[in-house]
C-alpha cells in the first residue's frame, strides 16, 4: 500500500517537473530556482504543486516502533489548500521540525569542532611522497542503481598506474598524472570498471599529506599547493552540511521520505545467463515453476559471445529467478524479482508445518497490520527464557526434515498443520528500509561513524572463510559453527536467540560476512579484513548519510578525517624498542624507531667488554671490541640482532584521536585539560609546534601557506639602492596642464628587506 502511494507521489513529481521545464520555454521562475540549485528542492516544489504525500506518525506504535506512516497520504498540495484533517496531520511535522532544529544545531556545531581538532595538522607538506600504493575506485552502486559514476569519483585525482583502453591499448592516463574532465570522460566511455588512484589513506608523507595523494584543489581546479591546510578544509566541508542534515525534517514538514525500493532487476545487455554459486529450489504450480534462491552467496553473470563477463548481479536470498542457467537473455528482460521490504525464511523441504514453542499471547500475538488491516501473527519476546520459537517441517512419514528458529518481530505466514511445498515462504521479517528514514537519524549516524563507536546491537561476524553449521541453543544463545574448507579451523559463535540468523545450514561464507542481523562493528572489519576494508566502509557509510540528503561531499575530505582516525598503532611486541606492550604510538614514530634499529645488535653476554648486558650497540662497535678482546685473549661479548617492534593498526574515534595527538597544547585546548596536562607532565613530553592550533595558542606564525618552515629561511634581498627609475608622467589633457613638456620624476626603488 505504502509502496504504491510512494511511487504515485514520485510519478506526480516527475510529471510536474516535466511540465515546469517546458513552461515559459524553460524560464519558469520556480523551475530555474530549483534546477540551478539556488534555493529550494524538488521535494518542496512537489508539495507546492504536486501532492504532499505520505506523512510520518508522531507517536510510537503499539510495538514501540517509531517512524511509521499514516496509510492515507495528503493528496492535496499547498496551492489547492489542505482540509482540516490534512492540516491537523501536517501540524505534527511542523512541530517536530522546530523541536529538532533547536536540539540539533548544537550537535552539528560540536561535530564541526571535533573534526577541526582532529584534522588541523593535516597540511600539504610535500609534492610527492613516492608511494606505489593506491585505492581501487569504481562506480558507487546500490543494488544496480549507480549512485555516483566512475568519472565523478576519479576526477581530480592522480592515477597510480597507466590507464589504457582495454580494446585499443591506447594509454589514456599515465602513472602519476592528474585525471582531468576530458580523461575521466574517456575512461568512462571504455569498459574499465575500476581505476587505482592515489589517496590520502595510503599517503606515506612523514608529516601531513602530499599533493599527489590529495589531488586537485577543489577551489582552483589545479594540483593542490604546498602549505594548504587541507585538514581544516575537510573538517569544514563535512561539518557545514551537518546543520542541513538536522534542518531537513523541517523543510518537508514531516513528509515521509520513504524510498520506493527497486524490486526487479532487468538485464542491461544481450547475452547468456551464467549462474555462479546460486542455490535454488523449484517453486510454483505444475505449469509454471520458478527457481527460488535459497543461498546467500549466489551471483548471476551475463556473458557475451566470447564468454567475457558483461555484468554481474548479486542475487538476494528469497529472490524468484525469471531466467535459467544458459538462457539467452535480451536487454531489458526481467532477471529476478524480490521483496525489498521484507527479509524472508524459505522452507527447503515440502511437508507439514509444526509450531514449536509458539503459544498465543506468550511467544506470539495476533495484531492487525497497520498498512493492510489484516490480522497477522507476530513473534514477541517471551518472559520464559526456556521457550525458543521455531517452525519445523515434517514429511509424510512423520519425520522432522527441517527446523527454522524464528526471530522476534517476525510475521508468521503459515499456520500450524498447514501443508507446504518446498520453496514456500514461512516467515517475513520487516526490513528497516520500510520505516521512514528520518533525517534526525542522519547526524547521530555520522557521529557514530566518526567516533568509531561499537553499535548497540552488533551483528555476529565470521572471522574465517568456511561452511556454516547451526548448533543447539545454550544459555539464551544459539551456537553457530564456521568450519574452514580444509577442516583445520573451526570457530564457534553465539547468536542471541531473538536474533535473526542470516546464514543457513551448509552456506558458504567469507571472512567478514554477517552471520546474524545487526550493524557491523567497524572494529570487527579492521580486525578481520584489515585497514583498507575499514577505511572503505567508513567513507562509504558516511557518504551514504549525506547522499540521502542530496548533500555532495568529495570523498577526499572524508578520507582525510578517516586517515587521522588511523594514525596510531598498538604495540603487540615491543622487540628492542623503548615502547611497552599495549602502547598506542603514532605510525611514523614506530617506523622511525624500527629504522633506527637497523644494523644494531643487542649484547646478550658482555664477556670482558665495557658493554652492559641488554645494551644496544652498532655491529661495527661490537666487531671492533671483539677484535681487541681476542687480541688480548679475553672473553668476547655475545650479541644478537636487534628486534623491531611489532604493531597492529587501531581505529580511534575523532575525540580520542584529538586527545592522543602528538601536541599536548592542541589536546589540552580541546577537552579534558587537566588530564592532558598532568599526563604530559608525567611523561615529560615535548611539543614541537607542528600543527596550526598550538602555534595560534603561542602566537607564532602558523605552519601553513607562506608560514611554512620551508619558506622561513628565505632572504629577500634589496635591489640596488642607486638604481633610479625614470617614469614619464602621463600628459595632461588640453586645457588642464600649464607646463609644456611632461615632467620626469625620480623615485627610488622600494627596498624590501627581511
Amino acid at each position: 500500500m505504502i509502496d504504491i502511494w510512494t511511487r504515485a507521489t514520485n510519478r506526480i513529481a516527475e510529471r510536474l517537473f516535466d511540465e515546469l521545464s517546458h513552461s515559459k520555454e524553460g524560464f519558469n521562475s520556480l523551475y530555474m530556482m530549483v534546477d540551478s540549485g539556488a534555493r529550494g528542492s524538488k521535494e518542496q516544489v512537489r508539495q507546492l504543486a504536486g501532492m504532499r504525500g505520505l506523512m510520518a506518525k508522531p507517536q510510537k506504535s503499539l510495538s514501540g516502533a517509531t517512524g511509521e506512516l499514516i496509510e492515507n497520504p495528503i493528496t492535496a498540495n499547498f496551492r489547492e489548500g489542505l482540509s482540516i484533517l490534512e492540516y491537523f496531520i501536517s501540524t505534527h511535522g511542523a512541530r517536530k521540525g522546530l523541536a529538532d532544529t533547536a536540539l540539533k544545531t548544537a550537535d552539528a556545531g560540536y561535530l564541526t569542532r571535533r573534526l577541526i581538532d582532529v584534522a588541523q595538522d593535516a597540511i600539504i607538506s610535500e609534492d610527492d611522497c613516492g608511494t606505489i600504493m593506491g585505492v581501487p575506485t569504481g562506480a558507487l552502486k546500490e543494488g544496480e542503481d549507480v549512485k555516483e559514476p566512475l568519472a565523478e569519483r576519479i576526477l581530480g585525482r592522480v592515477s597510480v598506474h597507466d590507464v589504457s583502453d582495454p580494446l585499443s591499448s591506447v594509454v589514456i592516463v599515465k602513472s602519476g598524472e592528474i585525471i582531468d574532465e576530458e580523461r575521466a570522460q574517456r575512461i568512462s566511455e571504455t569498459s574499465i570498471e575500476t581505476v587505482e588512484i592515489r589517496s590520502v589513506l595510503t599517503c606515506e608523507a612523514k608529516r601531513g599529506v602530499c599533493a599527489s595523494c590529495y589531488g586537485r584543489d577543489l577551489t582552483t581546479g589545479k594540483l593542490v599547493a604546498a602549505g594548504t591546510a587541507v585538514g581544516v578544509i575537510a573538517a569544514q566541508s563535512i561539518g557545514e552540511p551537518g546543520t542541513q542534515l538536522t534542518l531537513r525534517t523541517f523543510h518537508t514538514g514531516g513528509t515521509a521520505s520513504l524510498i520506493a525500493s527497486q524490486s526487479q532487476i532487468l538485464s542491461k545487455f544481450d547475452g547468456t545467463v551464467k549462474y555462479e554459486g546460486v542455490k535454488f529450489i523449484e517453486y510454483g504450480s505444475e505449469e509454471e515453476k520458478h527457481p527460488v534462491v535459497s543461498g546467500r552467496s549466489g551471483i548471476i553473470n551475463i556473458l557475451d559471445k566470447d564468454n567475457r563477463i558483461l555484468t554481474k548481479y548479486d542475487v538476494p536470498y528469497g529472490a524468484t529467478l525469471m531466467v535459467r542457467d544458459g538462457h539467452a537473455t535480451t536487454k531489458g528482460e526481467l532477471i529476478y524479482e524480490w521483496d525489498p521490504y521484507n527479509a524472508v525464511i524459505i522452507s527447503e523441504h515440502g511437508g507439514t508445518v509444526k509450531y514449536i514453542d509458539l503459544k498465543e499471547s506468550v511467544t506470539y500475538r495476533e495484531e492487525p497490520d497497520e498498512q493492510t488491516g489484516h490480522i497477522q501473527k507476530v513473534v514477541i519476546d517471551s518472559k520464559d527464557r526456556n521457550l525458543i520459537p521455531a517452525l519445523s517441517v515434517v514429511n509424510a512419514k512423520g519425520q522432522k526434515v527441517a527446523n527454522y528458529p524464528i526471530p522476534t518481530r517476525a510475521h508468521l505466514i503459515v499456520d500450524d498443520g498447514e501443508e507446504i511445498k518446498a520453496g514456500a515462504v514461512l516467515v517475513k521479517i520487516a526490513r528497516d528500509i520500510g520505516k521512514t528514514r528520518d533525517i534526525t537519524g542522519g547526524l547521530p549516524r555520522v557521529t557514530e561513524l566518526f567516533e568509531a563507536r561499537h553499535p548497540g546491537d552488533p551483528a555476529v561476524v565470521t572471522e574465517i572463510d568456511g561452511v556454516v553449521k547451526i548448533g543447539q541453543p545454550k544459555r539464551g544463545s544459539r551456537e553457530v559453527f564456521v568450519e574452514s574448507h580444509d577442516g583445520k579451523d573451526r570457530r564457534t559463535y553465539m547468536v542471541p536467540l531473538g536474533k535473526h540468523i542470516l546464514a543457513q545450514e551448509n552456506d558458504v561464507v567469507r571472512a567478514g560476512e554477517r552471520l546474524s542481523a545487526g550493524a557491523i562493528d567497524p572494529h570487527d572489519i579492521l580486525r578481520i579484513q584489515g585497514t583498507t576494508a575499514v577505511q572503505e566502509y567508513l567513507v562509504n557509510e558516511i557518504q551514504e548519510v549525506y547522499r540521502m540528503q542530496g548533500v555532495k561531499i568529495n570523498d577526499k575530505h572524508i578520507e582525510i578525517i578517516v586517515s587521522q582516525m588511523m594514525q596510531k598503532e598498538r604495540i603487540v611486541d615491543p622487540g628492542d624498542t623503548k615502547y611497552l606492550e599495549g602502547d598506542n604510538v603514532d605510525k611514523g614514530r614506530i617506523h622511525d624507531e624500527n629504522d633506527s634499529l637497523r644494523g644494531k645488535v643487542v649484547v646478550v653476554s658482555k664477556g670482558d667488554s665495557k658493554f652492559k648486558n641488554g645494551q644496544l650497540a652498532t655491529k661495527k662497535q661490537t666487531r671492533e671490541t671483539n677484535t681487541d678482546l681476542k687480541k688480548k685473549s679475553k672473553k668476547v661479548c655475545e650479541v644478537r640482532d636487534a628486534l623491531p617492534a611489532v604493531s597492529e593498526p587501531i581505529l580511534l574515534g575523532i575525540t580520542q584521536a584529538s586527545l592522543s595527538t602528538e601536541s599536548f597544547f592542541s589536546a589540552a585546548s580541546f577537552q579534558e585539560t587537566t588530564k592532558v596536562l598532568t599526563d604530559a607532565a608525567i611523561e615529560a613530553k615535548i611539543d614541537h609546534f607542528l600543527g596550526l592550533k598550538e602555534n595560534v595558542i603561542m602566537g607564532s606564525l602558523i605552519p601553513a601557506g607562506t608560514g611554512q618552515k620551508l619558506f622561513r629561511d628565505i632572504l629577500v634581498t634589496p635591489r640596488d639602492i642607486e638604481e633610479i627609475v625614470e617614469e614619464p608622467v602621463a600628459e595632461a589633457p588640453a586645457g588642464e596642464g600649464t607646463e609644456e613638456e611632461p615632467k620626469k620624476r625620480k623615485r627610488k626603488s622600494r627596498v624590501a628587506a627581511s
